[in-house]
């Protein structure tokens, strides 16, 4: 008889080296969110960002592309923005070597007076960049097999859900700081094992947990159940739509998620880990013009005041637990035909976060 599947020892969350190692690899080879098209409207538009322990910046160019380039003149390494803003030309505060917005270097303070000096030859050194349904996402690998080959059908899939997604602006950016490991606040994300016992809004009033499940889709755990009847729901509904009376959550590994609740109605979840001990959980609401952001309001504010401090006491705590010598690493809960008291989503998930840290198992 086969031993049941253990969970990742303490040192995956806990141990400084761990969380470096996954700066320098996992953040640094992966698709992370930078931010919304919407903040990018007209030509020369930009905003900072870190990532991967990385300035980075997007910039939209007069052709309407976006662009994202590391936040460092070519000149002598200063920095060349700060914040958001919209220029004609990016110009370097330090010498004021200056760049086109595709990144070319355009003019810089008597360069033509260096023998051999070919402008031509400097640009701007740009990141991989993938426009998701109106997200913005990079990716530090020039290698990395673009997002489709990641999540398999999660587009398409988003697309059905919310077919306005052109039409999306941010209503509310909520930032939740959180003493854990960004894992322990992923992984409480990724499964529905403690929801009846923990979130009895999100289960009384938004799904019914009896049908929820989770599969993997490529790096997408794909979350899907049935909602409340429209009687017990804590909001108004549109009924008119495709999927308006269901629930789904397209979780991107390793730190992004799509959910959309009954309506229609899309929210996000992007996770910025801070060091081994901390995240800050950036949480998106969306609405197109025309939709009544009241509703968005008061939805947010009700998930913040339930699920979301429901689930900060529970991830604190099980940060505190991991660094307890009394701490053994248990079973997972992972039951052949899945369902909502099954961790098989846990095992997939812990499955790529060893293979980050130690490599794909042979």
């Amino acid at each position: 008889m086969s031993e049941p599947l253990k969970s990742l020892e303490a040192r995956y969350y806990t141990d400084p080296k761990v969380y470096e190692m996954e700066m320098d690899g996992l953040f640094a080879r992966t698709w992370q969110f930078a931010g919304h098209a919407s903040q990018l409207e007209k030509a020369g538009d930009y905003f900072a960002f870190e990532m991967a322990g990385e300035s980075l910046f997007c910039i939209k160019g007069r052709d309407d592309v976006i662009r994202t380039f590391y936040n460092v003149c070519q000149h002598r390494a200063h920095q060349l923005v700060s914040g958001t803003g919209t220029t004609r030309v990016v110009v370097c505060p330090y010498h004021a070597w200056t760049y086109e917005l595709t990144g070319g270097l355009r003019a810089g303070p008597n360069i033509n007076s260096v023998e051999g000096f070919d402008k031509s030859k400097i640009c701007l050194t740009e990141v991989r960049t993938e426009l998701f349904l109106g997200f913005i996402f990079v990716n530090l690998d020039p290698d990395a097999k673009p997002m489709e080959d990641w999540f398999p059908n999660a587009r398409a899939e988003l697309e059905s859900w919310v077919p306005h997604f052109a039409d999306l602006k941010p209503v509310e950016w909520v930032e939740i700081p959180e003493n854990c490991n960004w894992k322990v606040s992923v992984e409480n994300y990724s499964e529905c094992y403690h929801c009846s016992l923990n979130h009895p809004t999100f289960a009384t009033g938004v799904v019914k947990p009896e049908t929820y499940d989770i599969q993997p889709q490529g790096y997408c755990l794909r979350h899907t159940t049935e909602c409340q009847a429209l009687d017990q729901m804590t909001y108004p509904i549109d009924r008119s739509r495709k999927h308006a009376e269901e629930y789904s959550s397209w979780f991107l590994w390793p730190m992004f998620s799509f959910q959309v609740y009954p309506g229609n109605v899309l929210n996000t979840y992007h996770w910025r880990a801070i060091d081994a001990d901390h995240v800050v959980v950036w949480r998106g609401w969306y609405a197109a013009e025309g939709f009544d952001p009241q509703i968005i309001h008061d939805l947010a504010k009700q998930d913040r005041e339930t699920t979301v401090e429901e689930d900060i006491h529970l991830v604190e705590s099980v940060h505190r637990g991991l660094k307890s010598r009394g701490y053994v690493p248990g079973p997972l809960v992972v039951d052949p035909t899945c369902g909502v008291n099954s961790e098989h989503s846990i095992m997939h998930l812990q499955r790529w976060m060893r293979e980050a840290v130690d490599g794909p198992t042979q």
